[in-house]
């Protein structure tokens, strides 16, 4: 008959080689990008598969501290994904130079006649 430790083990094992491919994944994605948001994204999950290692030590070392890192690493991984989605963000806000027409003032008169 198959013992739960032995159960707890063959998926301990099972869990941390699907983590394992899961970061060579999230890892190429942040190489590979092509883009800033998903890099930002894989730095995300790869916070996430981190955070997937250590309950899977946790439970199958049985020691309850690692429950505790784990939250904590989840919360900073949470506050640094939003720091870089600002981060993001203030890119996009960047204002350009003004045209030379707005500089010289002039305003093009709408089909009414009204200028704007």
């Amino acid at each position: 008959m198959i013992t739960p430790a032995a159960i707890i083990a063959v998926a301990s094992s099972t869990a941390l080689v699907i983590l394992g491919l899961a970061l060579i994944l999230a890892v190429w994605r942040v190489v590979a990008g092509p883009t800033l948001p998903d890099r930002i994204l894989a730095l995300d999950m790869l916070t996430g598969i981190a955070i997937g290692f250590i309950a899977v030590i946790a439970v199958k070392t049985r020691f309850s501290l690692y429950i505790d890192i784990a939250i904590s690493l989840g919360l900073v991984g949470f506050l640094a994904t939003v720091a870089f989605a600002r981060f993001v963000l203030s890119r996009g806000n960047i204002k350009s130079k003004p045209s030379a027409s707005a500089a010289n003032g002039n305003t093009q008169k709408r089909a009414g006649g009204k200028k704007r």
